[in-house]
């Protein structure tokens, strides 16, 4: 019992372990990958493309039928013996009875069909196409935990900088307040550095809500659930950049299309179009089926006769089908399969110049945001600097409020600068990644 018990706990302890974990962006995307819901949409879609082969390949299997019927003639159908050749008059005769029943088994198997032959090489395509779905799924699901990941991340640097300034406004109103008790400070003074502490306190509230609306998204984009708890990783301030050297356009590798899924579905679909252009082509030629057929035909006066007495019948036997004049229906379904092919091609080539575009842009907004980055954590120093240096001016009483308060909202400007640098630094990194087609990559080396 004691065994189990502690068995018990111990698991307790594992599932309590997980949930406390701290989940870094790898580790949310790899948990988005395999519980998002989507992915079971798209794991289905390859499923049915799979089904979809399975139904194609049929058409070329045995095919194998049965077929009954009861006949209660109401009223039996006479035909009519001319005369002369019975006697000098017409004689109707009824060739058969009040019921009678029918049952067939055949068995078809298409021996030559070149539309279907054709058809089939679709089967391979279609599944790749699936497949190139899911991978494009993938790919989304792994931008969209990449972009609320860093969402939360600036704005935590935003809440840690607003509660720094707030602290430091609070200390100043606490050191102006006794100062204007003291009557050495004008109550517009401490008036000043309330309105600024109270603005910050606003911030920090709007911080906080967008922080929580981020992580919201992320949890959203992970299909995980929005009432559960999510803790991630904290990271330090300077990570991003302290990884990275400066960018050059020399340190990019050539932009290869291929890499792009979107790309490698548009040339899925030219294949598709091809095929099915080939397969339209191919009904004009004759088709050839083998057939065996076995069954029983029976007839009475009543309803019992026609099942008591039943006569079998078998034949076996080939059909040729050949295709003379479908009023220039096939000609006009080519034709539109060509046109349809010819566009594809057409816009294939627009979208290579657009994804190319893409990249490029992507490439240079990320050396421009790095640049910016690397400018604006400057600036920050320097604005930290100036404003150590002007507190302590204002404490010796060299200088005054207005200064006071002028250098520290230099360094809150500083700071909004930096944090906007870098978060459009983050996103152009993952922009980069998603128009040179390597998200996957991306994942995989985190």
């Amino acid at each position: 019992m004691k065994r189990y018990f502690f068995l018990i706990f111990a698991i307790a302890l594992s599932v309590s372990a997980q949930a406390q974990e701290h989940l870094s962006l790898k580790q949310c995307i790899d948990y988005g990958l395999k519980h998002h819901r989507s992915t079971v949409v798209y794991k289905n879609e390859g499923e049915a493309a799979r089904f979809k082969a399975k139904e194609a390949m049929a058409a070329y299997l045995p095919a194998v039928n049965v077929n009954g019927s009861v006949d209660d003639n109401l009223k039996v159908q006479q035909s009519v013996i001319p005369a002369g050749v019975f006697g000098p008059t017409d004689v109707k005769v009824a060739f058969t009875k009040k019921f009678n029943s029918n049952i067939t088994a055949q068995v078809d198997q298409t021996i030559f069909d070149k539309s279907l032959i054709t058809g089939l090489k679709a089967n391979k395509v279609s599944i790749k196409q699936a497949e190139l779905n899911a991978q494009q799924n993938d790919e989304t699901i792994i931008y969209n935990i990449s972009n609320a990941y860093y969402q939360i991340f600036v704005y935590r640097q935003q809440l840690s900088l607003l509660q720094s300034n707030l602290d430091t406004y609070q200390q100043q109103l606490g050191i102006s307040r006794l100062q204007l008790e003291k009557g050495v400070a004008m109550e517009s003074d401490v008036n000043k550095i309330q309105v600024n502490y109270n603005n910050t306190n606003s911030q920090v509230l709007v911080a906080e809500s967008n922080l929580e609306l981020a992580q919201n998204q992320l949890k959203n984009a992970m299909g995980y659930s929005l009432s559960d708890s999510l803790k991630i990783q904290d990271f330090v301030l300077d990570e991003p950049v302290a990884q990275q050297t400066h960018f050059t356009l020399s340190d990019f590798p050539l932009f290869n299309v291929s890499n792009r899924t979107d790309f490698k579905l548009s040339e899925v679909n030219i294949t598709l179009l091809d095929i099915d252009q080939k397969r339209i082509r191919a009904t004009a030629i004759p088709k050839l089926t083998a057939y065996a057929r076995y069954g029983g035909v029976g007839f009475g006066d009543d309803l019992g006769q026609s099942f008591s007495k039943i006569s079998d019948f078998a034949a076996v036997g080939v059909k040729l089908a050949i295709p003379v004049f479908d009023g220039f229906k096939r000609n006009a379904q080519y034709n539109q399969a060509r046109i349809k092919q010819v566009n594809a091609r057409e816009n294939l080539k627009i979208d290579q110049e657009t994804f190319h575009l893409e990249f490029d842009n992507a490439r240079t907004q990320l050396i421009k945001a790095q640049s910016s980055l690397e400018n604006d954590k400057r600036t920050i120093g320097l604005a930290e600097s100036v404003f150590k240096s002007t507190d302590l001016q204002y404490q010796k009483g060299v200088t005054d409020l207005t200064d006071w308060l002028n250098s520290q909202y230099s360094l809150k400007e500083a700071q909004s600068n930096y944090l906007n640098s870098l978060y459009n630094f983050l996103i152009a990194k993952i922009d980069l990644e998603k128009a040179n087609g390597t998200l996957k990559t991306f994942h995989n080396t985190l």
